[in-house]
């Protein structure tokens, strides 16, 4: 183990150093990224099909067509939008993780907008009513408890229930070049885990849609009348520089590729560096002794409103640079620190909370490290299931 601190210390501290190179890697694949279509950048494709019906949008500030909103542009097009509905962190965005966020009504448009988080997680009847097509347009980080692909399910199965069409405008999976992770147990389905799919499970939300209808996961094996518009220029390896935050605590690209291994730290005593500058770049506990960083979380309105940790000096982990110059190329979740922080934690009783297993999927992974398996057997336990998995996913992928 000291071994491995050394060496993760001399790495962290050697990446300031590189840090003109790293400029130009994330230039170069911003560059890449700027040539490919989203799905609603098409409006040749879609807006024809809106003209005359009244429509329902699923959007937050991710909705974007260059740096119009997607609002904005259907509106300009002469699209009648009857209301939004709005996920988690509401439809600007800019609600805390697991704020509630009320209905209301659009400052710019005075369109209804109606939550779906919360208690009202899955739209009603009364809130489609004479709603001919329901447009989903919100990006996506390939990560199972991101509650954006827990949203669409919902909407997915009010539509089919409603015979209303829905429609889904494709973005990419900036995490879409890996599969990895335990494939949810049912037993610990939640809405940050609804579906049998790993933690990364290499899809596009569009993928996803087709395999929620294919495999019939919406209630009583309904299928919903599902379109899709495609991004162009993409495939599942190319490089994708999200231009919007998709959440308040994933602001830079690093904390968006570092989020699929730092998110299952949401189930344990040690903070992730919410309520400071660097949310999901980093970790680290008050109990900790060592590590590059030391940091103290306070309370950010509309990111972190009561960070844990609030006020305590935590010492830990930068891990920033490592998102920029090696997490965009790991073909697997790191276990590495959180398997790390289990063994340096000082009440081992108390590390885990019962969030955990929500996250993972499952009860094994917590066990297996409580049991001191080693990262090779945790990871070898779950490959069958991957497998099935992979075959299953290609029934329903878009891209290469």
């Amino acid at each position: 183990m000291h071994s491995f601190i050394l060496h993760l210390n001399l790495y962290l501290q050697s990446m300031q150093s590189r840090y003109y190179i790293l400029l130009i890697l994330f230039l170069t694949i911003k560059s890449q990224a700027q040539n490919i279509l989203t799905g609603a950048s098409q409006t040749e494709k879609y807006v024809p099909l809106l003209k005359k019906k009244k429509i329902a949008l699923v959007v937050n500030q991710t909705s974007t067509i260059g740096n119009t909103h997607l609002v904005d542009s259907l509106q300009k097009a002469g699209v009648n939008i009857q209301c939004i509905f709005a996920p988690e962190h509401g439809f600007r965005g800019n609600a805390s993780a697991g704020t509630l966020v009320n209905s209301s009504k659009d400052e710019r448009t005075g369109i209804k907008i109606i939550s779906l988080y919360g208690n009202h997680k899955k739209p009603t009847t009364e809130d489609l009513k004479n709603i001919d097509q329901v447009v989903f347009d919100i990006q996506d980080v390939g990560v199972r408890f991101y509650t954006y692909i827990s949203t669409m399910h919902y909407v997915m199965e009010a539509c089919a229930e409603n015979r209303i069409p829905f429609l889904v405008l494709d973005r990419p999976n900036p995490n879409g070049h890996y599969i990895d992770g335990p494939v949810l147990d049912t037993a610990f389905r939640s809405f940050v885990g609804m579906h049998k799919i790993p933690i990364v499970h290499g899809c596009t939300v569009g993928e996803i849609a087709k395999m929620i209808n294919g495999e019939g996961w919406l209630k009583n094996r309904l299928k919903c009348d599902l379109s899709i518009i495609s991004c162009s220029n993409y495939t599942h390896l190319t490089p994708y520089v999200l231009p919007v935050k998709p959440s308040p605590n994933l602001q830079t690209q690093s904390s968006i590729y570092l989020y699929p291994s730092l998110g299952l730290f949401e189930g344990t005593v040690v903070s992730i560096g919410q309520g400071t500058n660097k949310p999901y770049q980093c970790f680290g506990s008050p109990d900790l002794d060592w590590g590059n960083l030391k940091y103290r979380p306070y309370s950010m309105p509309g990111v972190s409103e009561r960070p844990k940790f609030m006020g305590f000096e935590c010492i830990g982990f930068d891990l920033t640079w490592y998102g920029y110059e090696k997490a965009r190329f790991d073909s697997g979740l790191n276990l590495n620190w959180l398997m790390l922080m289990y063994k340096c934690s000082k009440d081992k009783g108390k590390f885990f909370t019962d969030f955990f297993d929500k996250l993972a999927g499952t009860n094994q992974l917590r066990l297996q490290i409580i049991a001191g398996k080693t990262l090779t057997d945790i990871k070898q336990g779950w490959q069958k299931d991957l497998e099935v998995y992979k075959q299953m996913r290609k029934k329903y992928l878009l891209y290469d």
